[in-house]
């Protein structure tokens, strides 16, 4: 069974959505003994850092996905909140990825939103995937490039598109809305 958190950020339904239609079974939940007992774990997110932060030290998911030992999969909100600080609200994430969140600089549109390619990408999540194949972004904020970046795209500058540390997992795109790439990438998440 995959869980996929339920907290205070959007696109939960999506995820379990596109979960369901590769095949897999999924709970969308905020039970830390399912959490804890699952095959793998989603952590999406659609939303403010400061206010999901929030609700997660309330419920105490904070701690609990951090203690995770199966595969851990965040996305986009919950890449951003699997870092160590974020500018949005002054906000101290998980810290699980050594990397600071920033706003893009007013030198073109922001939010980035839409299709962009991968570039140097590396790691499980990315077999199969095209160094030219495009994928699904919408935000405000981007992770600094760091040693466990996996994968970067440039939109204003170069940014980390996904990240990869032991069981730890996380894409800035959005892998369920991110077409046939999207499926391959959540897919290969799925596997491991």
């Amino acid at each position: 069974m995959i869980a996929i958190i339920k907290y205070n950020a959007g696109n939960v339904k999506s995820v379990e959505n596109a979960v369901r239609r590769l095949g897999f079974d999924c709970i969308v939940t905020d039970d830390k003994e399912k959490i804890k007992a699952a095959k793998s774990v989603i952590f999406p997110g659609v939303g403010e850092a400061s206010s999901a932060m929030e609700y997660l030290k309330r419920y105490e998911l904070d701690d609990l996905i951090k203690s995770l030992k199966q595969p851990v999969l965040g996305i986009c909100l919950g890449q951003q909140l699997m870092c160590n600080y974020s500018e949005e609200g002054n906000t101290n994430c998980m810290a699980i990825f050594d990397s600071i969140v920033k706003k893009f600089p007013p030198l073109d549109l922001v939010p980035h939103m839409g299709w962009n390619n991968l570039i140097k990408t590396k790691g499980e999540l990315f077999t199969g995937v095209n160094a030219d194949d495009n994928v699904y972004f919408v935000h405000s904020y981007y992770a600094e490039i760091i040693a466990d970046t996996s994968a970067v795209c440039d939109y204003i500058l170069p940014f980390a598109a996904a990240m990869q540390k032991n069981n730890f997992y996380a894409t800035q795109f959005h892998p369920e809305k991110s077409a046939s790439v999207g499926e391959i990438i959540l897919k290969n998440f799925l596997n491991l």
